[in-house]
């Protein structure tokens, strides 16, 4: 991909409400934090899931924007999710877009707002998919590239999950790494507000981000979040964007003292000792599985033991807590283990009766 980098600060800072509510209260918000924002964010058109809840004021917004773009200095940025909204937006002078995670899952509506966008290289932010699907961003940041979008950025909000959990939408960091490792030209953009869905937790979401080596931060503002009428529990105040910038610890991407690169590199180089030792315990184990998988085939028994696959996550769960290990750290590691057995299982058991009905035929 060809991308034009456009953001050469970090932390990169979008903030502003969830949603333009009134005139009066984006004006508030954005003179409150015209010297910490890069950009003033604003949702003027809303998808919700429900239809009777507030879904934005719509094209008036836009001269709400204008606004602020001109008494503030500040760009000016809000969510497109159709070639009209495109449209509006490009002819009032929106200075970027972003294209949100309801959007973002569907190939159409992204083909349909990239072929609006042909021909002009305007920011464009894409938000991560609601689930866990790299092809999908990826697939969406692509097909803005492809018509002609060199500044392109994406921004993580954070995964749907039915599991309770502290986080509105699971963070799963493991995503934006792995959109980095596919696209390490990519800005990517963190959006606190989504991934915590409460004010209280946002600070501990930015620190986690920045210590990622994210670029920048999206965070949800509004002068009085009690009154929101979106998403009022994920929204702070000026006053805590300030604090919570202000106290944002920026670590080095790289040591410039030789001595502690020396003893990083002796960390790590154990590091590598104790994976390849896991890698060689995995072999040993892979080796009993397929001994396993032609008992179970000359003895007529089924791939898949519900008690047995209960019983290693039972022993597994202990285990973490004996060697003071995150339970569901292990857990997730031992069902990708074993996915893996079975795989490993029914392709045994499959070849081996491939044979069996070729020995039979050749007969």
């Amino acid at each position: 991909m060809e991308i034009d980098k456009f953001i050469h600060k970090k932390p990169y800072l979008i903030a502003g409400p969830c949603s333009a509510e009134s005139e009066e209260q984006l004006l508030e918000t954005a003179h409150s934090i015209k010297e910490i924002a890069d950009v003033f964010r604003a949702g003027i058109w809303k998808p919700r899931t429900k239809p009777n809840s507030f879904e934005g004021v719509g094209e008036k917004g836009i001269q709400w924007l204008k606004k602020i773009q001109k008494e503030t200095g500040l760009k000016i940025a809000t969510e497109i999710a159709t070639p009209q909204h495109v449209e509006l937006c490009l002819n009032a002078g929106i200075d970027m877009l972003w294209i949100g995670a309801r959007t973002t899952v569907n190939p159409f509506y992204v083909q349909e707002i990239a072929e609006a966008l042909k021909g002009v290289n305007i920011p464009v932010f894409v938000k991560n998919p609601i689930h866990p699907e790299l092809s999908l961003w990826l697939g969406a940041l692509e097909r803005l590239n492809k018509v002609g979008i060199k500044k392109l950025a994406a921004i993580h909000r954070g995964f749907f999950s039915y599991e309770d959990a502290a986080f509105r939408n699971d963070p799963k960091w493991e995503m934006p790494i792995k959109l980095r490792e596919q696209l390490p030209e990519i800005p990517i953009i963190c959006d606190p507000s989504h991934i915590a869905g409460d004010s209280q937790i946002i600070e501990e979401v930015s620190q986690t981000a920045m210590d990622l080596n994210l670029n920048g931060l999206m965070i949800e503002t509004h002068y009085n979040p009690k009154e929101a009428l979106s998403d009022a529990k994920q929204q702070i105040t000026p006053n805590k964007l300030y604090q919570i910038m202000n106290d944002l610890v920026l670590r080095k991407t790289k040591l410039d003292d030789y001595f502690l690169n020396i003893k990083l590199k002796e960390f790590r180089e154990k590091i590598d000792i104790l994976d390849r030792q896991i890698v060689s315990i995995l072999s040993d184990r892979k080796k009993i599985v397929e001994q396993i998988a032609h008992f179970k085939q000359q003895n007529k028994i089924t791939i898949f033991q519900l008690e047995r696959w209960f019983e290693i996550l039972r022993y597994r769960k202990k285990d973490a807590i004996d060697f003071i290990m995150d339970e569901k750290m292990i857990a997730e590691i031992f069902e990708l283990i074993h996915k893996y057995s079975i795989l490993t299982q029914t392709k045994i058991m499959r070849n081996t009766n491939a044979k069996k009905v070729e020995n039979k035929r050749n007969r």
